[in-house]
């Protein structure tokens, strides 16, 4: 029998409480509105509702039973696409750590990836998954036991992952790939510089790859190209700068890096939906609670 129900039980009582460092559990009582963010390396798993996420050109929805994994820090669009009163979303995140996934890579050695796999990934929670999640979320009602068996039960779980699914993105966590590693590297230069002029040569010498392999090897893990990276960190930074201090439009996209106008809001339009100042004017009146979540 799935032990979803447990889950979600342990999950309704323990939602918006102290929880030992790295979990995070969360509740919504209806949808969400998309909003930009930045997925981190984190195992999350819907345990009822449904999410809607986007990452470049891939759309990830994920519902009760179904989990996602993401190895590093990836522009993505997301909201509760399900929720009610009556049956919230609820959700338990579990921030992965790189030393954690190497040690048990190291220990158990398995088969390296045939290349990069994508950095964002959803499947379906299998019996021994969710086995482990409902052990783990049973030690939030026994403190004592929590103290002791907490990192073993969190150990067993990184390991299902690495054997499951998902075990080429989680390895790339611990124990990335040279490629991988490198695309890690002109994703930060990226974030840093996105306001910025560059071109691709720039970014693939940052990287120490060849242009073509940077292209093949960026798209492979963000499905994106660097350029297309740079434009939705852009508009990403657009909107916060918007929800912030709402006021010039113009000045915002010339602040990240835009010189038209138009160009700005068109390419704002088409990622969110609405000009940035009919976005800024109708987000000003969301409550902040119903914005961001895991």
């Amino acid at each position: 029998m799935s032990a979803l129900p447990e889950i979600r039980e342990l999950v309704l009582r323990h939602a918006g409480g102290a929880t030992p460092a790295g979990l995070v559990l969360h509740r919504s009582d209806g949808p969400t509105e998309p909003m930009p963010g930045q997925t981190a390396p984190v195992f999350v798993l819907v345990v009822q509702g449904a999410k809607r996420a986007v990452l470049g050109e891939r759309v990830f929805t994920y519902g009760a039973g179904e989990f996602l994994v993401a190895s590093m820090e990836l522009p993505v669009i997301a909201h509760v696409s399900r929720a009610s009163a009556a049956e919230p979303y609820l959700v338990m995140g579990l921030a992965l750590r790189p030393t954690l996934i190497a040690e048990l890579v190291l220990d158990a050695p398995l088969p390296a990836a045939g290349g990069p796999s994508p950095g964002v990934g959803v499947s379906s929670a299998g019996d021994e998954l969710l086995d482990v999640v409902v052990r783990l979320l049973r030690l939030l009602d026994r403190p004592d036991d929590q103290r002791v068996l907490w990192t073993g039960a969190e150990r067993e779980l990184v390991w299902r992952l690495l054997t499951g699914p998902q075990r080429g993105t989680v390895r790339q966590i611990g124990l990335g790939d040279g490629n991988v590693v490198q695309v890690g590297r002109a994703i930060r230069w990226i974030r840093e510089h996105h306001a910025d002029l560059f071109r691709v040569e720039d970014v693939a010498r940052v990287a120490g790859m060849s242009v073509t392999s940077l292209h093949r090897h960026f798209r492979a893990v963000t499905t994106m190209t660097p350029i297309q990276f740079q434009k939705v960190i852009r508009l990403q930074a657009a909107r916060a700068r918007l929800l912030a201090e709402p006021g010039d439009v113009a000045a915002v996209g010339f602040a990240v890096g835009y010189e038209s106008a138009s160009q700005f809001s068109r390419e704002y339009r088409r990622l969110f939906g609405l000009p940035p100042g009919q976005d800024a004017a109708r987000l000003a009146g969301v409550d902040p609670a119903r914005l961001a979540d895991v």
